[in-house]
Formats: C-alpha cells, structure tokens, sequence
C-alpha cells in the first residue's frame, strides 16, 4: 500500500504515551545469577514467585525463528483476544473511528467494537462467502482505522481469494487484520509472508488450534515493527504468565508432534465430510481450510438438540448471516468422530 502513515492512524493520547516501566523491563537478565531486591516479590522459590519476562523473550526467539520473521515483529498476548482489544485501543477512537467487519465471521470482533464505543460497519460475505471489495470500498470513510479479515473464517471455513486479499491491502487506507487462528489447517500460504510489501498488514494467529494449548490463552500478533511498538505501550506489563511462556515455549518445540497431530485431523476431516454428504437431511457441506466443518441441513436446530441427547455437542450457527439452518462440527479424534458418525447414522431414522 501507498503513501502509509501509521501516525496518521494512532490514537493522540497513545502517541504521547508513557508506558509502564517494570522492575523486569528496567533489569534485563543475562543468565548470570543475581540477587533480586528491585521488585518487592516473595523470596522463597516456588517456581512462580518471580514476575514473567514481560517480553517473552525467550518464546519470542523460538517463534520468530518458526515463522521467518523478527523478534520486533511480534506481540504475544492474553490469548488474540486481548491482542485485537489492544488493536483498537491503540488506533480507534471511541465515538468517532469506526472499523468493518464481514460477517459471517467470528463474533468478537463485534463484541470489542462495542466494549471499546467503537462503530462496527458490516459488510456480508458474497454467497459464496468472499468478501464484497466494492461494497467494502463504499462504506469505508476517512475514520475507517481497521478492516477484519478472518481467514480461513470462521464459521464458514473457506479461505479469502488471495486476488481479493491483495486489493483490500493495496485499497484500504486503515489497518488490515488478517486472522489466522486456523492457518495451520490450511494449504494456502500464510500472510506473515507480505508483511514487507504491506505496512498495513497485521497478522494474528493463536496457540489454542493446532497446537492444542487453548487453555493457556497464547495469542500472537506479527506486524511491523512500528505497529508492534505502538502495542507495546499500552499492553499490560506482565499480561503473559510465567506457566502460559513455559507451557507454550514447551509445545512450540515439539513441532512434530503439532504436525503429527494436525494431519491427524486432516485426515479425521476428509472422512467426516464424506460421511456428511451421504446424511440424507444434509443438503450442503462447505469447503474447509480449517479443522471443522460448516453443513446446511433440514432443520438445524433439530438436527442440534438431537445430537445433544445422544451426548454429543457441535455448534448451531443458524442465527448468523448467510447461515440459516447449518451446523459446525469441530473434528474430534477418531473415537469422537466414529460416535459422531453413528450418531448422523441413527437419527437418519428419527422423526
């Protein structure tokens, strides 16, 4: 994108902002062994006594290996949750910036919009669920700070057209977040690798897909290394904890076992789906990058609460835009998925 000025788009109040100095920001350690007076913590070691790093440095290192970029170009955050409310409270300001959305899609950044008094303009999907360039360029005005795109998106699970991908980046005059929480299921490329062409991109991805640590709340924002400070000085200072940067530091390293287990459900996925066209009150089963599966049915709520008694949960996605009466079913390990299966099976026979 042409004639980017990040300043232009960052809050006055940011700008001038001092961030919070920890005892750990101020002291950094270079693995010699000291005595640690400066931060008023409990002495006696316990293993967590002590404050996290409150750069992760340790992570950082491994990750930015991993995905081929800087250690500047990364944030980690409370889950991408926290790293998108950072987003707008770095840029957008309450009452008068607005940001667009593209539903169907995940519903928090809906929820952030409203928490932070931020206007939240919606722009559907095509039917075939793509976003909609032209009707994106006409609503956007000049107090447009971000554009969403979650891909591959969730419910829907297709991934974005690059094509259309490249016009929202090079036409957009805010910030483009692309949400890659489900990157790792997918054949497409991800974006981290056009963060040099795009000083606008922004890419979020999180730990609590493929790598299974959904518990531990690890989301990652990669970016430029300017956008990364701006967030830097407004983020909590210790908004990552010691157990969430050992656990994580543990899982990235295993990198096969990741792997493993993601063409495990790549493979769970393709059987599932195969199962699904053959369900007679299933109508349609969507294309999916990611590790679940979007299906249109007779009746989804129905279909719902009848999986619910054979103890079984998905999710009803009928209420959202372009989703009436669909389902979305995560694919679970092979038990889980063969009791799914019979499930689809037997209510072929019910009322």
């Amino acid at each position: 994108m042409k004639d980017f000025n990040l300043d232009a788009l960052t809050r006055e109040n940011v700008k001038g902002l001092q961030p919070y100095s920890s005892a750990r920001d101020e002291y950094v350690s270079d693995g010699t062994e000291m005595v640690f007076l400066d931060a008023n913590e409990n002495p006696y070691q316990n293993g967590v006594n002590r404050y996290p790093d409150p750069q992760q440095r340790t992570l950082k290192a491994i990750l930015a290996e991993q995905k081929g970029v800087g250690v500047e170009n990364l944030l980690l955050g409370n889950g991408s949750d926290e790293v998108l409310d950072l987003l707008y409270r770095a840029f957008c300001e309450p009452k008068v910036d607005n940001v667009i959305t593209l539903p169907p899609t995940y519903g928090m950044y809906k929820v952030l919009s409203a928490i932070n008094n931020v206007e939240n303009r919606e722009v559907l999907l095509t039917a075939d669920f793509e976003p909609n360039v032209s009707a994106i360029a006409a609503i956007t005005d000049a107090k447009s700070k971000i554009l969403f795109l979650c891909s591959p998106n969730n419910p829907t699970g297709n991934s974005f057209a690059t094509e259309t991908m490249h016009q929202l980046l090079e036409n957009f005059k805010g910030l483009v977040v692309v949400d890659e929480a489900y990157i790792d299921f997918s054949s497409t490329q991800s974006w981290v690798s056009q963060l040099k062409k795009y000083p606008n991109l922004i890419v979020t991805q999180t730990l609590s897909k493929a790598y299974g640590l959904a518990g531990i709340r690890l989301g990652i924002c990669i970016a430029s290394k300017e956008i990364i400070s701006v967030l830097n000085k407004i983020k909590p200072p210790y908004n990552v904890n010691e157990l969430t940067q050992q656990r994580a530091k543990e899982r990235v390293l295993d990198i096969n076992s990741v792997k493993q287990e993601v063409s495990n459900i790549m493979e769970e996925k393709k059987t599932l789906s195969k199962v699904l066209l053959e369900v007679e009150y299933v109508s349609k089963v969507y294309t999916s990058d990611a590790n679940f599966i979007l299906a249109k049915v007779d009746d989804a709520t129905k279909r719902y609460n009848q999986l619910l008694k054979k103890g079984i949960v998905i999710r009803n996605r009928t209420t959202q835009p372009l989703c009436e009466n669909t389902l979305r079913f995560t694919v679970g390990t092979p038990n889980e998925n063969t009791q799914l299966i019979n499930a689809l099976n037997q209510m072929n026979t019910e009322l």
